[in-house]
């Protein structure tokens, strides 16, 4: 399923790539500091352009199992990042989520919010059971990020990943669809 129209918060929009995004999308994938926790290192111009060739490409898979969006700004509709998430059983109904935001974003709380379009999507409209996602424990603010959208801490695996160089520990955050649905109707002072 082809995203029609893109998911909507105050601040930004989340919409399927373009072929061109990767001009906007190399700035922050080729920043060391950014893909410090990434699974992938910095990328080359030819790679930021092959990862959005790749991600239109799954965007047209049926079933769709790859939701990964430009975050561009609503004012103006500049380009800070992606956010995104992978179908890993579709009979359980459970997906993983990740995000990547430019930098000079950092701190504001566009991840967080473009995060939280990205689950009330995976809940409300496709009907998700559980939603997931990981990060290395030296990385606390994508750990903040989870602990916002509700998600609660389940896991905390010790040197399961051989990441660039180095064997790396993972916290694993998760959210089920009934959790997502009382956070949902509680009031907004009460999250």
């Amino acid at each position: 399923m082809l995203l029609t129209t893109p998911l909507s918060t105050p601040r930004l929009l989340l919409r399927e790539f373009e072929e061109e995004d990767w001009r906007f999308t190399h700035p922050y994938e080729s920043d060391p500091e950014v893909v410090r926790y990434q699974s992938h290192g910095v990328r080359t111009p030819e790679e930021s352009r092959s990862y959005i060739r790749r991600v239109m490409d799954l965007a047209r898979e049926t079933p769709r199992s790859v939701y990964d969006f430009a975050v561009v700004l609503r004012d103006g509709h500049r380009l800070i990042g992606r956010c995104g998430m992978r179908i890993t059983d579709f009979e359980q109904r459970e997906a993983t989520v990740w995000y990547v935001l430019d930098r000079s974003r950092w701190g504001q709380g566009y991840t967080s919010e473009a995060a939280q379009a990205l689950v009330d999507f995976g809940f409300g409209t496709l009907g998700l059971h559980r939603m997931w996602a990981d990060c290395d424990p030296r990385n606390p603010a994508s750990a903040r990020v989870m602990q916002k959208l509700g998600m609660r801490q389940e896991a905390h695996f010790r040197e399961n990943m051989f990441i660039k160089g180095e064997w790396c520990d993972s916290l694993i955050y998760a959210l089920l669809d009934r959790e997502w649905r009382a956070r949902a109707s509680a009031p907004a002072n009460s999250r």
